[in-house]
């Protein structure tokens, strides 16, 4: 399963519903990516795919400093599951891919 390309975030969270936009890009078959949101771009570490179970943690400094840990279910162009922040309860997190990456022949 290819989970590469743009996915539009939304984390619905206590404070409201933030949105990010999700980078993952698969290089030398190591799968990277970066989250842009709130005026920030942030590498995401802890990158994983076991099937269709994605897993990472980033960090975000706006609208408040916070470590976050993702796990998602990914079915097909969309994903569903939660974000972490330390103790405080876990947000709800909705994703649909926008672009898949462009095939090289």
């Amino acid at each position: 399963m290819s989970v590469e390309g743009t996915w539009n975030l939304s984390v619905s969270t206590p404070v409201g519903t933030m949105k990010a936009v999700l980078e993952l890009r698969v290089q030398d078959t190591v799968l990277t990516g970066v989250a842009r949101g709130a005026g920030e771009e942030v590498p995401l570490g802890d990158l994983a795919l076991d099937g269709d179970r994605l897993t990472w943690k980033q960090s975000v400094t706006k609208p408040m400093r916070l470590n976050l840990a993702f796990d998602v279910t990914v079915d097909g162009d969309t994903l569903r599951g939660t974000s972490r922040a330390g103790r405080l309860p876990a947000s709800k997190v909705t994703g649909e891919r926008r672009t898949a990456p462009e095939r090289r022949a």
